[in-house]
């Protein structure tokens, strides 16, 4: 079974729409909706912004009802001058930002006593993502690279700029990391999939609400795309 974290309602939605045999259950505050999407049984949730919220939802995805793959979805602001607005970034692995323990001898980002600084994605669902957004999202790039993650919206330029030079990230956001380590901890296979809304410097250059309608129709196609090529 594939578990799918939706970032946005109507992406959820969307996909709700489409499964078939669907049955709904509230865990932690949060809709499970458990099914068959293009063939293949899922369960999809939103788990609510923020690293704690998606951290909890990939624990009851791994123990409630025993995913074999997490996928989760969602938005970011782009961290790379080639990777544009309305572009695709697929993980090929996740780190937290916003973790400081310098002191005791960690490098930044590095949660102290884990073993590792970043949590590698999964090379399989990668693999299967990118043919499928090459396939179904012709009209978009799609780029591989380290997704960063932080309670805090990045809109300063100076930021941004200390987000490139220490951890070298392709587009930064509020949940991806947490769920990768979620996962890595139950040794889950995991890929974080984000459509770039902005070039995390406080700029845009398309009407929000004319991103997202595009964005969610490039996710969820994507999404669809790769529950119908993957077997668990």
């Amino acid at each position: 079974m594939l578990g799918i974290i939706g970032a946005m309602e109507e992406e959820v939605n969307q996909l709700k729409e489409v499964m078939e045999g669907v049955s709904v259950e509230t865990r932690a505050s949060m809709e499970f909706f458990k099914g068959n999407l293009e063939g293949r049984p899922v369960v999809v949730v939103r788990s609510g912004i923020g690293k704690v919220n998606a951290g909890i939802c990939t624990q009851i995805l791994a123990d409630i009802y025993g995913v074999k793959a997490v996928v989760n979805t969602g938005i970011a602001g782009s961290l790379q001058a080639r990777i544009d607005i309305g572009d695709i970034v697929l993980s090929t692995d996740t780190l937290q930002h916003d973790v400081e323990a310098e002191a005791f001898g960690y490098p930044a980002g590095q949660i102290p006593r884990m073993d590792r600084l970043s949590f590698p994605a999964d090379e399989r669902l990668l693999r299967c993502a990118e043919e499928c957004c090459s396939r179904v999202n012709p009209d978009i790039k799609a780029f591989r690279g380290r997704v960063l993650s932080g309670d805090q919206f990045i809109a300063d330029g100076g930021k941004k700029e200390w987000l490139v030079k220490t951890f070298d990230g392709c587009c930064t956001e509020m949940e991806g990391a947490a769920v990768g380590q979620a996962a890595y901890l139950n040794q889950i296979p995991f890929l974080v999939i984000r459509a770039i809304s902005d070039k995390a410097d406080g700029s845009a250059s398309m009407d929000y609400s004319e991103f997202e309608a595009k964005a969610i129709s490039h996710t969820t196609a994507l999404v669809r795309a790769m529950a119908e090529a993957l077997e668990f």
